[in-house]
């Protein structure tokens, strides 16, 4: 077990000491490890990294954003001291673009102070040198609950489907949470546990109790979106989250891993590519409701870009843009909105919640 990389070395003492270990235990070890975890050694965006969001895409996402925040600010009131709180910020890029829309709004980036969420010693570093010259204060903090409590406007890009998602598989017996093992020949391999989950009838949802043998349900830990709907409830906010997913619960395995901008085993070198699964937009907006916030949507990303007018954006950034410049704002507005497989159109959704005093927010309504 020399050649045997440190990260995977540890999940194997675990398996080797408990059993078994959960999906959502392996997954949050392989991103978060404090020593080893993906997001904690590397910087995974860009053409260099593992994959490309969609702030990275175009500054015209970031912009737009930065729109929509100033005129939520404006319907609730224009706080004197509002918190922009990004969970997951990347490099910064969604937010330096944001900045840049805000200055139509003078009196908005006046009241801002930023707070972003990032777990990552990495990325961290590098928001420092995206944002050093924006002018604004920002601070940095591990969780949501370390954020001061106050008016805030959270804009989640890409951040829930990162986070850990158990599983569980159909057999003759009924539902059993899926594990991680090692098999006969010393490998990493799929089992499921011997009892079968209690009360799997009552706990899935109407479409997982008639699914077939062999399927497999996803959910994850609702903590995260609680104490989001929390902070909302009790601090009169707004959030927006994108994300790829589907817009209701079902069965399905999405659970993949990515690296070098293509897939590769999840369960090969753990700790070295990027883990995700996507989001039960429904399942996301039971738990963040339940806290006493109004949610909307989801919408497919071209919807809410469209509304927020990117194709007036994209006009305006051709218009003083080179041949060739042009060209590439073309194929970024298509990338955003389009719905090819390539595309991030449809695939992508937004939802919104809002403190209920404080209506409907743009695009959603």
């Amino acid at each position: 077990m020399t050649d045997i990389p440190p990260l995977e070395r540890e999940i194997r003492k675990r398996i080797q000491a408990a059993g078994p270990m959960p999906i959502s235990e392996y997954m949050a070890l392989c991103l978060g490890d404090p020593a080893y975890g993906y997001y904690v050694t590397r910087n995974p965006l860009g053409a260099s990294g593992d994959f490309t969001t969609a702030p990275e895409v175009s500054q015209m996402f970031g912009e737009l954003i930065g729109l929509w925040m100033a005129a939520v600010w404006t319907q609730m009131g224009s706080p004197a001291n509002i918190r922009l709180i990004e969970l997951g910020p990347g490099r910064g890029t969604l937010m330096k673009d944001a900045v840049r829309a805000m200055q139509v709004m003078p009196a908005f980036r006046e009241a801002a102070v930023i707070h972003l969420v990032e777990i990552s010693p990495v990325l961290r570093a590098q928001q420092e040198l995206t944002l050093g010259g924006i002018g604004m204060p920002v601070y940095w903090h591990n969780t949501l609950a370390e954020v001061p409590q106050g008016a805030l406007i959270v804009v989640a890009n890409e951040f829930f489907d990162a986070l850990p998602v158990n599983q569980a598989v159909k057999i003759e017996s009924g539902w059993h949470e899926r594990r991680i093992g090692i098999d006969a020949d010393g490998k990493l391999t799929y089992t499921v546990a011997p009892e079968p989950m209690p009360h799997a009838d009552i706990v899935l949802p109407p479409a997982a109790r008639n699914a077939p043998l062999g399927a497999i349900f996803e959910w994850r830990d609702e903590r995260a979106a609680m104490e989001l709907g929390r902070r909302l409830a009790d601090e009169r906010g707004t959030a927006l989250v994108i994300d790829y997913g589907h817009a209701e619960s079902d069965v399905g395995e999405t659970l993949q891993a990515v690296g070098r901008h293509a897939y590769a085993d999840v369960l090969s070198t753990p700790g070295t590519v990027d883990l995700t699964a996507h989001v039960d937009f429904q399942a996301l907006k039971r738990a963040v409701e339940a806290m006493g916030v109004t949610g909307f949507g989801p919408i497919d990303q071209s919807e809410l870009l469209r509304g927020l007018g990117i194709e007036t954006r994209a006009a305006k950034l051709k218009a003083r843009a080179t041949p060739t410049e042009a060209a590439d704002i073309d194929l970024a507005l298509l990338r955003l909105t389009g719905f090819g497989r390539s595309d991030m159109g449809s695939l992508f959704k937004a939802v919104a919640f809002t403190h209920p005093t404080i209506g409907t927010p743009p695009v959603f309504g």
